[in-house]
């Protein structure tokens, strides 16, 4: 059964049920952006300035005269300079650093803003890339006509077609003779519509795409009953559109639709064969349900495939990680980062836990230490704090756990939620997607839950009830049987039983120990297991009289 060693730390809330890395957020198209250092494109245009060619000064919109600067205090230029170095580097890390830091400094120098613009278009952060581009077009200077082309890139990469089309449009008008005509004029051909033609088509996919953003966060917030029924009417409008299919399937298993999960990958996979996506989450659902048969034959198939596609390699990977094949998860996400991959928060996890169970723990280290700096909260949680076989151990602990949650029956569910308030795991467990949606819990459950929780303290929970003090009843039995799991689990069964009745009755809870005394009393009379009352009195330090009082409240419960 199930016992609190087992629900101690131990995957942070990128396992998500092992499928946060999972969301397939598909493009309809792709734009490859090639890396432009606007410090070389401009030299030329400003070395004749009479501003002692100083690279920014031409683009501002107000020229200033400079005190003479010693080149060892850092100023602007100085930071500018220094991002530029790390952008031909490909260190994007400190590129953005340092153009961050030079923009806090020379807010007006619009060449900084953008390419500080560009190192976010790098790192596949598009939306602050194209906020970036803005500003400078509106506020700095809409000279910069090299904005309107980067913008058309962006949206590009983003599958917003439309908007591609129309910011290289622009950019053709407002500069003939730029330096990105000729990219400008491909990707226009690339788009393949004219001023008219296809654009309601293209405006239908992007509205599909804005739909697919909207479940993905919906996903990410926990809000999977939404993401359901969103994606429900995505796959009837779209019956080909197979990355909603396979966010249907995770979502359908977050909300613990098991059954209609593997149903709707399966349906992918028979009608779009070889879709890794599928695969790969299919291949975590027969890991969460120890499917060990289906796995093993699942795991020989992914173990053949070769993706080219670096999104493809790192979902393979990480797939392979969660699933406790760590050699093959790193093998794909140790070349994927070899091959300057630049990935999120997850990918370093991964990339760390899978390093570290293969013994390489200079890779381990050195890909947490790069998780930290994206996520400082992580500090402290490495996966080494504990052996692969805690770890594993763990791991079923909290499927156990979670399984019982979706229980049919009410007062086992009341004792899933016992397991959850007692754990060092708390946090993790009720934030994981296969924890339930509030509003699929019944009346006394939220009431638990609200008392796990603590939220509203001093908010009157039920009419005269103290939901805590049934609380601390099954803590005492739990102390009292603790080194015995089976039974604490049949006894607190019995006490949630009598519980939900008290609260369904609009009943009161008062003197715990006395509670749990009559409860393992009856208990013990239900297993033939016979104890005089005032042996169970003393036990839990209460009067025969007392227990006997309770024994009479309780009966009438069951």
């Amino acid at each position: 059964m199930i016992e609190k060693s087992i629900l101690q730390l131990y995957d942070y809330l990128y396992v998500l049920l092992g499928l946060h890395l999972a969301y397939e957020f598909e493009r309809f198209h792709f734009w490859r952006f090639k890396q432009t250092n606007l410090y070389g494109i401009l030299q030329k245009a400003t070395k004749d300035d009479s501003n002692g060619g100083n690279t920014m000064s031409r683009y501002s919109k107000k020229r200033r005269n400079r005190a003479k600067i010693y080149t060892f205090l850092p100023t602007g230029d100085y930071y500018f300079h220094k991002g530029l170095q790390s952008y031909d580097r490909f260190d994007f890390t400190n590129a953005k650093k340092y153009l961050q830091r030079a923009l806090e400094l020379e807010p007006l120098e619009p060449m900084i803003a953008c390419q500080l613009a560009l190192v976010h278009t790098e790192t596949g952060d598009y939306e602050k890339s194209n906020q970036l581009l803005l500003m400078t077009l509106n506020e700095l200077d809409e000279r910069m006509t090299e904005c309107y082309y980067f913008l058309a890139n962006n949206y590009a990469h983003m599958g917003l077609l439309t908007e591609a089309y129309r910011y290289a449009k622009l950019y053709l008008e407002k500069d003939e003779v730029g330096e990105f005509t000729d990219e400008a004029e491909e990707l226009l051909d690339w788009i393949g519509f004219s001023d008219e033609d296809n654009i309601s088509l293209m405006k239908e996919q992007e509205d599909l795409l804005q739909m697919q953003e909207e479940s993905k966060s919906l996903l990410e917030d926990g809000k999977y009953a939404e993401a359901v029924r969103l994606l429900e009417e995505i796959v009837k409008a779209y019956p080909d559109f197979w990355p909603a299919y396979n966010n249907l399937a995770l979502a359908y298993f977050y909300e613990g639709e098991t059954s209609k999960a593997f149903s709707m990958t399966e349906k992918v996979i028979a009608h779009n064969p070889g879709n890794l996506h599928a695969l790969c989450n299919l291949a975590v659902f027969y890991f969460y349900e120890d499917q060990t048969d289906d796995l093993d034959r699942l795991l020989k198939a992914l173990e053949k495939i070769k993706p080219m596609i670096p999104e493809h390699r790192y979902k393979l990977g990480a797939t392979f990680a969660l699933v406790k094949q760590y050699d093959l998860a790193y093998f794909w996400l140790r070349h994927l980062q070899k091959s300057g991959y630049q990935g999120n928060a997850g990918f370093y996890y991964w990339l760390a836990k899978a390093a570290y169970f293969t013994g390489n723990e200079k890779a381990a280290k050195a890909a947490w230490d790069h998780l930290v700096l994206l996520e400082p909260e992580k500090a402290g949680s490495e996966p080494w704090d504990e052996s692969l076989e805690e770890a594993d151990k763990r791991s079923k602990g909290d499927r156990a756990l979670l399984s019982l949650l979706r229980s049919d029956n009410i007062p086992e569910r009341l004792c899933a939620i016992f397991f959850i308030a007692i754990s060092d795991r708390q946090p993790a467990l009720l934030t994981h997607p296969s924890f339930k949606s509030i509003d699929e819990f019944s009346y006394p459950e939220k009431l638990y839950l609200a008392t796990v929780l603590q939220v509203e303290k001093k908010q009157k929970l039920g009419t005269g009830m103290r939901i805590d003090k049934g609380h601390e009843t099954a803590f005492e039995l739990y102390e009292k049987h603790k080194d015995r799991p089976a039974d604490v689990f049949e006894l607190l069964k019995i006490w949630f039983e009598i519980f939900q009745k008290v609260i369904e009755d609009d009943g009161k809870f008062a003197n715990p120990s006395a509670y749990a005394a009559a409860a393992e009393y009856v208990w013990s009379m239900q297993k033939n297991d016979t104890k005089t009352q005032r042996e169970m009195a003393k036990k839990y330090g209460v009067s025969p009289a007392t227990l006997r009082k309770y024994i009479t409240k309780i009966e009438l419960y069951l």
